[in-house]
């Protein structure tokens, strides 16, 4: 199964080990599902989860945000775009999570932020838009 996990989910999941962000972020680590990854994705990550004030909530240094991302690097299923996909969203950097789902084909596009999706030029895409607890969710009933 292969996600597209917006960069609200891993801050999440690094910020508190309780949540379904931080256990999607362990199937991710544990490859139970595949995670897909393209450069503007990667680079979304690392300018939001650099940042001085997200640093110092998060607890971690830069150092340590750029080994968690390489990790992530090293397992994910990466995917090169070349075209601009504009559905419309009100929140440009929420294309980039767009693209980056429907380049690799993902079931699923995770977000904390579903409202931003929806009401969107989504309609005929595979991917499904949910939340890290909807998704947790399906995956456990799934292969609980």
């Amino acid at each position: 199964m292969v996600v597209t996990v917006d960069t609200n989910v891993i801050f999440s999941a690094l910020y508190s080990n309780l949540g379904a962000s931080h256990q999607i972020l362990r199937l991710i680590i544990e490859e139970k599902i595949k995670l897909a990854l393209s450069p503007q994705m990667y680079f979304e990550y690392y300018d939001v989860l650099v940042r001085e004030g997200n640093l110092t909530k998060l607890s971690l240094t830069i150092e340590e945000v750029e080994d968690i991302l390489d990790l992530l690097a090293l397992l994910a299923q990466k995917h090169s775009i070349y075209f601009l996909l504009r559905p419309n969203l009100m929140d440009e950097k929420d294309n980039l999570v767009v693209e980056c789902a429907f380049a690799s084909d993902s079931d699923y596009l995770i977000t904390s932020n579903v409202k931003h999706f929806k009401g969107s030029e989504l309609k005929g895409f595979k991917f499904k838009v949910v939340t890290p607890r909807e998704f947790y969710k399906l995956w456990e009933s799934k292969h609980g």
